[in-house]
C-alpha cells in the first residue's frame, strides 16, 4: 500500500501541474485574439498586459503547488512527519496536549512556508501589473495577524476536539462535528464585526443615492439590508469586488472603494441583483447544509479508519499517534476525492448561471450586468481564453466570455 499510496499521490499532483501547463499554453496560443464579446472594451495594449499578468500568474501558481505538493511528499513518504511525530510525543505529556501541539505546530509550519509565495506575489507579479497597493509593513501585519487569528482559532478548536476524543471515545466523531459546526455558524456572524475590521476599515457608503438604491432592490428580492458598507480595499489592491454577508433575511452590503471608482451605478446594482440571486436560489444555504452532511461523513469515516492498522503503512511507519493518523488520512481523502473536483465546479457553475438570470428577471439589468462582467474581467486583467478542459474541471464560474454571450441573448 505504500508504493500505491505514493504513486497515487504523485499522479495527482502530475495531473495538477499538467492541467495548469495545459491552461497555460492554451493562453499563450490565443491570448492574443480579442474576444467578439469584449470587442471595444479590451483594447490590443490591454489584452497583452491580460497575457503576461496571466502567464506571471500561472507560472507562480504552478512552482508553488510543484514546490509544496513535493515538501508535502517528502514529509509523508521520506520520514520527517515519523520524525516530527514523535518529537511532539516528547514535548508534551498529555492527549490532548500532544493533539494541540502536533496541530499548531503543522499550522505555523504551513503559515511560514507560505510566506514567501505570498510575498513573492503581493510584490513582484502583483506590483509589476499595477495591482499591488500594500507597503512591506502592511503586508507583515496581516501576516501576522491572521497567522496569529489561525493559531488562536485552531488552537482552541483542536483543544476541544482532542479532549472530546479521549473523553467520548465511542462517540467522538459527533460530538466533535457537532463543535466544529456550531463554531463554524457562530462564525458566519461573528467574523463581520470583529475579524474583517481587523484587516479592512468599513464605512457607511458614502453615495447615498447608490446606498437607497441597493436598499430598493434588496427589497424587492426579499431581502433587508440593514447597513451598505464601503470597504478600504484600495489599500492593499486594485482588484475589485462586492459581497452580501449575514444570515436570514437581514444583510450587510459591501462595496470595495475600487469597484465604486471602475463601475455606474446601474452595473453595481447588476452586480448585486446577481449575488441577490445566490440568496434567493438559496444557494448559499444549500452549500452550506451540504458542507456540514459531507463533514458529518467524514468524521464518521474518519472516527472508523483512524485506528486501522494499515494507516502507518500508508507512509511507511510502523506506528503513529493519533494526530499523525489524522494527517494521514487526510492526505489520502485528498487523492482519492481528486476525480470528484469538477463535480464539485460544475454545481458552482450551474449556481452562477443561476444567479445571472434571476439578476436579468429582477432588475431588467443584462445589458448592464454584461457591461460589469466585461469591466471586471478587464480592470482585473482575467484570462479571457482558460482551456474549455481547464474550465470544466476547476472553474467555479462560467468563463466570463460565455456568460457575457447568454446574457447578450437573455
Amino acid at each position: 500500500m505504500f508504493f500505491a499510496f505514493i504513486a497515487a499521490y504523485a499522479g495527482v499532483l502530475s495531473l495538477t501541474l499538467a492541467f495548469a501547463a495545459l491552461n497555460l499554453r492554451h493562453q499563450r496560443e490565443h491570448g492574443r485574439e480579442v474576444p467578439s464579446e469584449l470587442a471595444g472594451v479590451v483594447e490590443p495594449e490591454r489584452l497583452a498586459r491580460i497575457e503576461a499578468y496571466t502567464r506571471d500568474g500561472a507560472r507562480l501558481g504552478m512552482i508553488e503547488r510543484a514546490t509544496s505538493g513535493v515538501v508535502t511528499g517528502v514529509c509523508l513518504f521520506a520520514g520527517p512527519l515519523v520524525f516530527y511525530d514523535r518529537f511532539i510525543e516528547s514535548i508534551a505529556t498529555t492527549f490532548a496536549g500532544r493533539g494541540v501541539a502536533f496541530v499548531l505546530g503543522l499550522v505555523l509550519l504551513s503559515g511560514i512556508f507560505g510566506l514567501p509565495f505570498s510575498y513573492y506575489r503581493s510584490f513582484v507579479v502583483e506590483a509589476r501589473h499595477g495591482f499591488n497597493r500594500m507597503s512591506r509593513g502592511l503586508f507583515f501585519a496581516d501576516w501576522l495577524k491572521g497567522t496569529g487569528l489561525s493559531l488562536v482559532l485552531v488552537g482552541l478548536l483542536s483543544a476541544l476536539a482532542f479532549w472530546l476524543v479521549r473523553a467520548l471515545p465511542g462517540s467522538w466523531w459527533l460530538w466533535v462535528w457537532l463543535a466544529f459546526t456550531g463554531v463554524s455558524l457562530a462564525l458566519t456572524f461573528v467574523a463581520p464585526y470583529v475579524i474583517e475590521p481587523l484587516f479592512f476599515r468599513m464605512e457607511p457608503l458614502k453615495i447615498d443615492a447608490l446606498a437607497g438604491e441597493v436598499r430598493a432592490l434588496a427589497e424587492r428580492a426579499g431581502v433587508h439590508v440593514r447597513r451598505v458598507l464601503q470597504v478600504d480595499a484600495s489599500r492593499r489592491s486594485a482588484h475589485s469586488n462586492a459581497y452580501f454577508t449575514g444570515l436570514g433575511r437581514v444583510k450587510r452590503v459591501v462595496l470595495f472603494d475600487t469597484l465604486l471608482s471602475q463601475m455606474s451605478h446601474g452595473e453595481i446594482l447588476a452586480v448585486l441583483s446577481h449575488e441577490l440571486g445566490h440568496w434567493k436560489k438559496h444557494h448559499v444555504l444549500v452549500r452550506t447544509l451540504a458542507s456540514f452532511a459531507l463533514s458529518l461523513v467524514v468524521a464518521y469515516v474518519a472516527f472508523r479508519a483512524v485506528s486501522a492498522p494499515f494507516v502507518p503503512g500508508l507512509v511507511g511507519a510502523s506506528a503513529l499517534s493519533f494526530p499523525a493518523r489524522l494527517v494521514v488520512l487526510a492526505a489520502l481523502a485528498s487523492v482519492l476525492t481528486f476525480p470528484l473536483t469538477p463535480l464539485g465546479a460544475a454545481w458552482s457553475r450551474h449556481d452562477e448561471w443561476q444567479a445571472d438570470r434571476f439578476a436579468v428577471e429582477l432588475a431588467d439589468c443584462a445589458p448592464a450586468l454584461a457591461s460589469a462582467l466585461a469591466k471586471l474581467s478587464r480592470e482585473n486583467l482575467s484570462n479571457l481564453h482558460p482551456h474549455p478542459l481547464y474550465a470544466k474541471f476547476y472553474y467555479s464560474h462560467p468563463p466570463v466570455t460565455e456568460r457575457i454571450r447568454a446574457l447578450r441573448h437573455a
